[in-house]
């Protein structure tokens, strides 16, 4: 395996004013100094696109993320069981490699830190140059090898840009917008997964003292589920938080399964939301938390504060944002289709309400149309005038 790295990912390239500028090496100059727009024979990358043709398999990757290619080496070296050697191209031509033996070869190209006044092209044509060379270096050794090139940082970072007021453009010292941390589902496990719930945000209150538990509670590997139990038509997920509100809070969800004649299918309903605290239990009707056995429950908010929907109908107040649960039919780590609570929003009735009209607005013209007859008599100049009778 042959690894090919570019030592800095800055191409140093002088302008008219004798001024140094630096700029990123990225895709970017595959194309506009491949000759992919016909002009072949102006291509800075002749070797390598010859290999690649040559080659049995070859991938093209636009993009790597950083930490992979920091440990490309160390997964290689794991997987070959060989130490990395690095070498030059005078040094490779004087090595004798085994086509049984595994080799790691590391080849830094030599001209993308060069501090010389080249230009972008010369520079790309002598890293190609060095690329072809290497090639045939293990051509003429003919041994079976895998080559990667790559960098060792990425040439540019990808951000968010805003909407900037009055117009589209990029905000000055714009800074990074961190990505939302994605926390994986709570799992009760019995050798399989039987129950798995999910929530963007888990935010319980007493006396109108808030706590977020979201990360207390997705991807916590000690998360307490004492309690927690299923069967075939019964299934309870515990959840126990120590020193919350200076107590011990456990939070329950009940839920049961059965079978109804009249659709001929199990459908499950979560029977009730418990909370247990200081030796109390608060009871919440939760019926509304209903599917098919064989689909997960989702809904976009989930409340006790009526402004929001009382969908979870005290001291205590409890809010989940994209809530996702599911007890039975629980196949692997995955949510199935899930049954959403989505009724009809303000958005849906006005979009009713306006069909509707327009509907009515179009059957009444095409009655007036329909509606319409033509005369079956005509004035004719030649001969006598119609003449109407009027009738008193």
């Amino acid at each position: 395996v042959i690894e090919i790295k570019m030592e800095n990912n800055k191409l140093i390239e002088s302008n008219d004013d004798e001024n140094t500028t630096y700029q990123n090496l990225c895709i970017e100059d595959f194309t506009a100094y491949g000759g992919v727009f016909g002009n072949k024979q102006d291509s800075a990358f002749s070797n390598l696109e010859n290999a690649l043709d040559l080659a049995p398999s070859s991938l093209v990757l636009p993009a790597v993320d950083w930490y992979a290619v920091s440990t490309l080496t160390i997964y290689l070296q794991e997987k070959l069981g060989a130490s990395p050697l690095h070498v030059d191209l005078a040094t490779l031509q004087e090595l004798k490699l085994s086509a049984t033996l595994p080799a790691l070869l590391l080849i830094h190209l030599p001209y993308t830190a060069s501090s010389g006044l080249m230009a972008l092209r010369e520079v790309l044509t002598g890293n190609d140059e060095v690329i072809g060379q290497v090639l045939s270096t293990l051509k003429s050794e003919d041994v079976p090898y895998t080559a990667a090139l790559t960098a060792v940082r990425p040439s540019r970072v990808t951000r968010d840009v805003a909407m900037v007021a009055g117009g589209l453009g990029r905000q000055l010292l714009q800074k990074q917008v961190a990505s939302p941390v994605i926390y994986p589902p709570v799992s009760y496990n019995d050798t399989v997964p039987l129950i798995q719930f999910w929530a963007q945000n888990f935010s319980v209150a007493y006396k109108d003292q808030w706590e977020h538990l979201t990360s207390h509670t997705f991807g916590v590997q000690t998360l307490n589920m004492t309690g927690s139990f299923w069967n075939d038509s019964f299934a309870r997920l515990s959840l126990t938080y120590e020193q919350l509100f200076g107590t011990t809070v456990t939070f329950k969800f009940i839920l049961a399964n059965r079978f109804y004649p009249v659709s001929a299918r199990y459908w499950f309903t979560m029977e009730s939301f418990e909370i247990h605290s200081n030796g109390s239990v608060v009871y919440f009707n939760a019926s509304q938390v209903t599917g098919p056995s064989i689909y997960s429950f989702h809904c976009e908010y989930v409340s006790t504060l009526t402004k929001k929907g009382n969908l979870l109908p005290s001291l205590w107040q409890i809010t989940l944002h994209d809530f996702q649960i599911q007890a039975f039919n629980v196949t692997g780590e995955q949510f199935s289709y899930a049954s959403d609570c989505a009724g009809f929003s303000p958005g849906i009735w006005m979009g009713l309400l306006t069909s509707l009209f327009m509907l009515f607005v179009f059957t009444y013209g095409l009655h007036m149309i329909l509606s319409l007859k033509t005369m079956d008599r005509f004035d004719d100049h030649k001969g006598s005038s119609i003449s109407l009778t009027q009738i008193v």
